[in-house]
């Protein structure tokens, strides 16, 4: 058995969790090369950040529908409750977690600014508790889509939460340079750069984890656990990831990555689902 083989062999039978755990890391690994790229340029080509959010959006919103919503949609009728009230009950409470999120870190903003201190440690502390606030749903994500192949669900497949994390990771790019580029132009060493930029992706394994335990030994949580990770993708690409591709002066160009994304994503749902 070759090499490759073997490792797409471990991959298949390792359980959920090791899997979920494995693809944040993954995720995280990809938010640290974003971060890298401080040591190779202090600029990078803002349009082909915006290509990859653009498509890393389309990814996750076609995978909030056929690998989230659709296996909770399932799973509700056949658990017995009412598949449109606990779909939209866990999409809703998703979106809005991360809705009070956002106001929090306002909040905590503005205090920042208010007693003063350093610009350079009021960026620092701003951009990574932002990032890291999307990543923990992001993370848990990953492990919901992994915990749910304990139930053999139509639509909740392997190769769709491959491409989930995939698409996550993508996305977890720009922002790992997000963080890092702007703490080394205002003055941060590349090593601290790259150290802040990285750490921002490392709530991603804890959420990767928890979401994956949860739905393994709960599975009257899924319905809802699945509804709420959709919701809390979908919050994340309409609040940051579209506008922050569609900020390119070629905006047609990254709706039409962002098209493409999504036929990515719902193509290997559909032929591999």
């Amino acid at each position: 058995m070759s090499p490759p083989t073997q490792f797409f062999s471990l991959v298949t039978q390792a359980p959920p969790w090791l899997q979920a755990l494995a693809a944040t890391f993954f995720t995280w690994g990809i938010t640290a090369l974003g971060a890298g790229v401080v040591f190779l340029f202090k600029k990078i080509n803002k349009a082909v950040l915006d290509a990859t959010l653009g498509f890393a959006g389309g990814v996750m919103v076609a995978a909030s529908f056929w690998s989230l919503l659709s296996p909770a949609e399932e799973l509700s009728a056949a658990l017995g409750f009412s598949p449109w009230l606990m779909t939209a009950a866990g999409f809703l409470c998703g979106g809005a977690l991360l809705f009070l999120g956002d106001k929090l870190f306002y909040a905590a903003e503005n205090r920042i600014i208010r007693k003063g201190g350093s610009s350079s440690f009021k960026r620092c502390l701003m951009l990574i508790f932002s990032i890291t606030l999307h990543n923990i749903p992001e993370g848990i994500a990953v492990g919901v889509a992994f915990g749910s192949l304990t139930y053999g669900l139509e639509g909740a497949t392997l190769a769709s939460a491959l491409m989930l994390s995939l698409g996550i990771g993508l996305q977890n790019f720009p922002e790992g340079a997000a963080v890092s580029i702007p703490l080394l132009r205002d003055g941060f060493s590349r090593k601290r750069a790259f150290f802040f930029g990285q750490l921002s992706g490392a709530a991603e394994p804890i959420g990767g984890l928890l979401g994956a335990l949860l739905v393994s030994h709960a599975r009257a949580l899924l319905p809802f656990l699945l509804s709420f990770a959709a919701g809390t993708m979908i919050y994340v690409v309409v609040e940051e990831i579209i506008p922050e591709s569609q900020a390119n002066e070629n905006k047609a160009l990254m709706a039409v990555f962002t098209l493409i994304g999504f036929a990515v994503m719902m193509i290997l749902d559909i032929a591999l689902g």
